[in-house]
């Protein structure tokens, strides 16, 4: 890699810092704005986030989506945002001040702070970084290993640098092109600048601190100070769900930081009329969550109501009243939310159009559509279906409590007339109940920090003065809006075995209420319930780091200790720590196309078969599919290619395998070629 190509590597994050700075003093000019300078950095993310789907878009549809032309586009974005920079500085600063002086200045700051805060405090501060830390060590040694990354996530970004455009391709994995691709987006940034995975678990781990920085600043803007705010971080950061997937190359993190990005936009509409620059920050804050992932929208949407609600709450509309005072207040907001659909439409747009244009749907084909939105929706099956995905995500290594709740549950569907396995409202070839304590990425389940946002939950809506004595009234509306995301949610997803990752978004939404409930703990006036009151939040905040010491230790299947160690086990191995037997397989399948010296491999797979193995192992060759379940993308044809590589079923490779062609099979994996 050329020396003068670092610029390039680091142009992004740098984009991200300067945008934040030059957005820094326009936060702080409105009054009462609840820490500018996270909110500075929220909507540089939204930017940056935001331009990079563009970059990707605009050039997928030149053909033109080369590391060279994505490249430019940041040393572009980045001599712009420069130039502003500097343009601020010289508006902040007299000419004679030096960047070291206001450097150094805000250093001191940084260590008056750390010196003047309580020891609890800095504790459960060095706590939270040391978690990111260690979590950054993994997720630079341990190489991509996520199951569904290695069917889908991680294939569409080779087929899209292979192609230099978004065009579909012919596949028999619809999810290739039918999720929503928005982190694969950033993942292609780095494949296409870097020309490996190996940065790929740092989108997650940077998600996981955009996750941070909007729990914290939703505290804030409901009142909390700074040891509640740090409170509800440390809860975040030690979910085992959120320290497992910070190391992955999941998309659930992804989602869960643009969701939080819309919670704290819209929060601000609350106690002020948005100018132009939320409205667009809060469009593309709705697009980006879109285009991660569509069930994030159970999430943003409620929060997009809320901040409606509070515009016309703040020009008096919410009044028949104000509504006769003041009509041009609610055109106001009504072109205000017709921009933010409209930038958010700018960015999930084209992504539909070509779903749209291939299937004839914008959500994809049927077999997509019914097999995980409920396709029952009365109020029985969704109490059930709610009740099934809470007693997942709350479950615990205590398997008696699981064996007794899911007895009850199954006992009040049956009550109510709704079969608990109906695959109405369970994902296909699934059974309720299954185990989901383990530490694993997929699946692990999150019993306190949940179980403490149903309380904090709970007693903002019916005390909020408990929760928030600073804003009640903000914490009410936003604790229905959160609940309104949960029983969108039940409403919407059907029960899953790894439903919890999919429900990760509405913890992040949900946290910061647990973080202002134990706070409000260390704030009892009476001595005794005080004590106990402490006593049980400081439980809580120790067992809360226990579980996450443990995920990062032994999580599955990144660790740091144990069988399948970052630390002792070989790159290839601990691609495939979830199917360990396949790993000679693929490569015994490679080096027989490389033996033939094949140009051309067609590839023979089902649904949820590993593609990704053979674009690592044959990067000089040409992959073409022989299967596919796109309507307008038929595939290649067997005859065309000069060996085939087959996974799962064999008569699917009998199939379609030549005459007078040798077929050679492992457990899994089979090669097939000419005889000659």
């Amino acid at each position: 890699m050329p020396a003068g190509w670092i610029l390039v590597l680091i142009a992004p994050p740098l984009f991200l810092g300067l945008t934040g700075y030059v957005l820094r003093s326009g936060s702080r000019a409105v009054a009462g704005t609840a820490a500018p300078r996270r909110l500075a950095l929220v909507r540089a993310a939204v930017l940056t986030g935001g331009f990079a789907v563009l970059v990707v878009e605009v050039l997928g549809v030149a053909e033109v989506l080369t590391g060279w032309a994505v490249g430019a586009a940041w040393l572009a974005a980045l001599a712009v945002i420069a130039a502003l920079v500097g343009r601020r500085w010289r508006r902040d600063h007299q000419p004679d001040v030096r960047r070291r002086q206001v450097v150094a200045a805000s250093l001191a700051r940084v260590r008056t702070a750390w010196s003047t805060a309580p020891w609890p405090e800095r504790l459960l501060a060095g706590s939270i970084g040391g978690m990111l830390l260690i979590e950054l060590v993994v997720a630079l040694l341990a190489e991509p290993n996520n199951y569904d990354s290695q069917t889908y996530h991680l294939p569409r970004i080779e087929r899209w640098a292979a192609q230099g455009s978004l065009e579909f391709w012919p596949t028999i994995i619809h999810r290739q092109v039918t999720i929503p691709p928005g982190a694969e987006y950033l993942l292609l940034h780095l494949r296409l600048l870097t020309g490996t995975d190996t940065l790929y678990n740092l989108v997650q781990w940077c998600a996981g601190i955009g996750c941070l920085l909007v729990v914290t600043r939703i505290v804030a803007q409901l009142g909390g100070g700074r040891r509640a705010q740090l409170i509800a971080a440390f809860a975040v950061a030690t979910t085992p769900m959120v320290v497992l997937q910070s190391t992955s190359t999941q998309t659930d993190l992804v989602v869960a930081a643009w969701a939080g990005c819309v919670a704290t936009l819209a929060l601000d509409g609350l106690h002020r009329p948005a100018r132009a620059g939320a409205v667009l920050a809060l469009g593309a804050a709705t697009g980006l969550t879109a285009l991660t992932k569509t069930s994030g929208l159970l999430g943003a949407g409620p929060m997009l109501a809320l901040w409606g609600l509070g515009q016309l709450h703040l020009s008096g509309h919410l009044r028949l009243s104000g509504w006769l005072r003041r009509p041009t207040a609610v055109l106001r907001t009504g072109a205000a939310s017709l921009v933010v659909l409209t930038v958010a439409a700018a960015l999930v747009g084209p992504y539909l159009a070509r779903v749209s244009a291939e299937f004839g749907h914008p959500l994809g084909p049927p077999q997509l559509r019914e097999s995980i939105p409920m396709q029952r929706h009365d109020p029985a099956a969704v109490l059930v279906n709610g009740l099934r995905v809470g007693h997942t995500a709350l479950d615990t290594p205590f398997a008696p409590l699981r064996a007794g709740t899911a007895t009850a549950i199954t006992a009040m569907a049956t009550a109510v007339g709704v079969d608990p396995q109906d695959p109405e409202i369970t994902f296909i070839r699934t059974e309720f109940p299954v185990p989901a304590w383990y530490p694993d990425e997929d699946r692990v389940a999150f019993p306190l920090a949940g179980g403490l946002a149903l309380v904090a939950g709970a007693l903002a809506l019916v005390r909020p003065r408990l929760v928030a004595p600073a804003a009640p009234g903000a914490a009410r509306a936003y604790t229905a809006a959160v609940a309104a995301s949960l029983l969108l949610y039940s409403a919407m997803i059907k029960w899953q075995p790894w439903g919890n990752r999919l429900l990760l978004f509405s913890l992040v939404l949900a946290t910061p209420l647990a973080g202002l409930w134990l706070d409000s703990m260390f704030r009892r006036r009476a001595a005794a319930r005080r004590s106990v009151a402490v006593f049980a939040a400081v439980t809580v905040l120790a067992t809360s780091a226990l579980a996450g010491v443990l995920a990062v230790s032994y999580g599955f299947p990144r660790r740091l200790v144990g069988t399948g160690s970052v630390f002792t086990t070989d790159p290839w191995e601990t691609r495939f720590l979830r199917r360990p037997h396949w790993a000679a397989e693929f490569r015994w399948a490679a080096g027989e196309v490389r033996r033939t010296g094949a140009h051309r491999v067609g590839l023979v797979q089902q649904h949820n078969n590993w593609e990704y193995p053979w674009w690592l192992l044959l990067p000089d060759t040409e992959i073409v599919q022989l299967r596919s379940i796109l309507p307008h993308r038929p595939p290649a044809d067997p005859a065309s290619v000069d060996v085939i590589v087959c996974t799962g079923r064999r008569d699917h490779c009998d199939e379609l395998v030549p005459d007078g062609w040798q077929v050679r099979y492992r457990e899994y994996v089979a090669f097939a070629a000419p005889q000659a």
